[in-house]
């Protein structure tokens, strides 16, 4: 089992493309764990701005009576992959990995299934 500072360093250190990670509590929009970024990519406000992506696509699948649950969010820009990964399971309520990649150096595949293997091992 790995730990929020353990689960981060993986994904940045295991997924190709990798430009930074940040665990995210979307009832409140913040942040609980961050690695990467930079000037140009401040995880903090990606956690918030995302933690809105999230509530309007649960309200949408509320309201058009869809019962089942998001794997994960893709939003493809000209040169980054961003992909928001909601946890499930027990102690994850509540949380996503937000994860943002070169586009020209990431697989999206191979992103998605380690995404999916860290958060399997991620201990809250």
């Amino acid at each position: 089992m790995a730990n929020t500072e353990t689960a981060l360093k993986e994904a940045v250190t295991s997924i190709d493309g990798a430009l930074g990670v940040a665990l995210v509590d979307y009832t409140s929009g913040m942040a609980l764990g961050t690695l990467g970024g930079g000037k140009d990519l401040d995880l903090a406000v990606a956690a918030a701005g995302n933690t809105d992506v999230v509530r309007a696509k649960v309200r949408t699948m509320e309201m058009l009576g869809l019962k089942d649950e998001i794997e994960d969010v893709l939003i493809t820009l000209g040169s980054q992959y961003h992909l928001i990964r909601l946890l499930k399971g027990r102690g994850h309520t509540g949380l996503f990995l937000y994860l943002a990649l070169d586009k020209g150096r990431a697989n999206l595949a191979m992103a998605r299934h380690q995404l999916r293997k860290i958060e399997a091992d991620l201990e809250l």
